[in-house]
């Protein structure tokens, strides 16, 4: 699945000339909303590396159009002592190697190309800075040979003196700045910096030979001009393959956290069911931040299948659907499909101390426990949420995470057209009070990580 995915990722990418993308980050904390570009907190699992494989090529199988996969963020981010964003990871150079690691090394090994730092510090000293971790560590332990890009505006936090703050991430082994808008005065400074003997031009010819080395590896540097935009990709964009992809990374990657009676999967010809809750016809909740614009939107804002819709198009002809965002209505129904989850988010943003649901999925959940009848929850969301009065009153329930534009995928487990195989890539806490909770065997989690039922069970 994962192979697929990269694939029709790297294909969208090419479409639109690009020749870079960001596959993943790894975190340990659920309260920031970078957890939106997680796949979990397990720094030991050979995920990040896979991930990168996959992307590496994936432009119709070709090196001069394949894309550069980037691994955002330094080693140790996940770590994060602030609770929010952008914070200080507070750990020994022993557990910052044993825990956060490991993803970075399968990840070279894989052929990544280029390595973007954290915005965030290491025992306060910021990842931008950190000749430990950017020369010694990656370039030098671990064999990076790729570059090393900073993130949007990232070495303006280094220090208030702007020359000095170029002097030290260049220094520390920064290859490519980002900067969107006083790239003037960057221009002039590192000049400036370089004449003056304070960046040595080994330094720089390093960051131009590694530069060049990707370049060259893309087939970017040529006598011969790029070719064009091949208008096969052009014409796969949103087409009926590729959302078949995602319609199963949907299917697959949903986790069923309890399943009383066997409530699932439900009878594609009861008389009337009754979808509630404000996710269930939103397409931009469903899809979260990332989406057209860095924090998302809620609403129409991309082509695809609600969750409603998918419902609608599973069941029988002679099946009545009812659906309100608040839960009301649903008199006479034989079960209810409650739709729950986040306001879409991305860093920043979708940071919280609370990890509670927005106040109209708690008004949705009111008037469908009125109706005293099968109730399957669908919980919408970047990370695990605090869920225990809900799951309560609930018979079913399904972790859907983020599931973008396929809200089929989950109407075919629903219905049992797929039964469900997802497990938990994160342990999910009871009450924000448990956390940090990173592994199987914490403290009475709400559920164990890597916990998930399937049907008949």
């Amino acid at each position: 699945m994962g192979r697929s995915v990269a694939s029709g990722v790297g294909e969208r990418v090419a479409e639109r000339g690009s020749n870079a993308c960001v596959p993943t980050c790894r975190t340990r904390k659920p309260r920031p909303g970078a957890n939106v570009t997680t796949s979990g907190p397990n720094t030991a699992q050979n995920v990040t590396g896979g991930e990168i494989n996959y992307l590496g090529n994936a432009a119709n199988g070709s090196q001069s159009t394949g894309i550069v996969p980037y691994l955002l963020t330094a080693l140790g981010t996940g770590g994060i002592t602030h609770i929010l964003d952008q914070g200080d990871t507070r750990v020994n150079e022993a557990t910052l190697r044993n825990i956060h690691l490991k993803p970075y090394k399968d990840a070279i090994d894989a052929g990544v190309g280029t390595i973007m730092p954290s915005y965030s510090s290491w025992n306060g000293t910021k990842c931008s800075a950190s000749k430990c971790l950017l020369t010694d560590v990656l370039k030098g332990e671990l064999g990076f040979n790729g570059f090393v890009i900073s993130d949007y505006n990232a070495i303006d936090q280094i220090t208030d003196n702007y020359q000095e703050a170029i002097a030290q991430s260049i220094n520390a082994g920064m290859d490519m700045v980002m900067v969107p808008e006083k790239y003037a005065m960057y221009f002039h400074d590192l000049k400036q910096l370089v004449e003056d003997g304070d960046v040595p031009i080994t330094r720089i010819d390093d960051a131009v030979t590694r530069i060049l080395r990707v370049k060259f590896a893309m087939g970017l540097i040529s006598d011969q001009p790029l070719p064009p935009t091949d208008p096969q990709i052009r014409q796969s964009l949103g087409s009926d393959e590729h959302r078949a992809i995602a319609r199963d990374a949907v299917r697959k990657s949903l986790v069923l956290l309890k399943n009383e009676r066997a409530t699932l999967p439900l009878s594609k010809s009861l008389k009337h069911i009754h979808v509630a809750g404000p996710v269930a016809d939103d397409i931009g909740r469903q899809c979260g931040g990332w989406t057209i614009n860095w924090q998302g939107a809620g609403g129409a804002t991309v082509p695809g299948t609600t969750i409603l819709a998918g419902i609608r198009a599973a069941v029988s002809p002679t099946t009545k659907i009812t659906c309100t965002a608040d839960g009301s209505g649903g008199e006479g129904a034989d079960a209810v499909i409650l739709v729950v989850g986040e306001t879409p988010y991305a860093e920043g943003d979708g940071d919280t101390r609370q990890l509670t649901l927005p106040e109209d999925n708690l008004k949705a959940a009111e008037n469908v426990k009125r109706l005293s009848v099968p109730t399957v929850l669908v919980v919408v969301s970047g990370r695990p949420v605090l869920i225990n009065g809900l799951l309560d009153q609930s018979d079913a329930c399904l972790a859907a995470w983020l599931p973008g534009s396929e809200g089929q995928g989950i109407a075919d487990v629903i219905f049992g057209d797929y039964h469900p195989t997802g497990h938990l890539s994160f342990t999910w806490p009871k009450s924000v009070g448990q956390l940090p909770l990173h592994a199987k065997g914490d403290s009475k989690p709400l559920f164990d990580f890597g916990y998930g039922l399937t049907y008949g069970e």
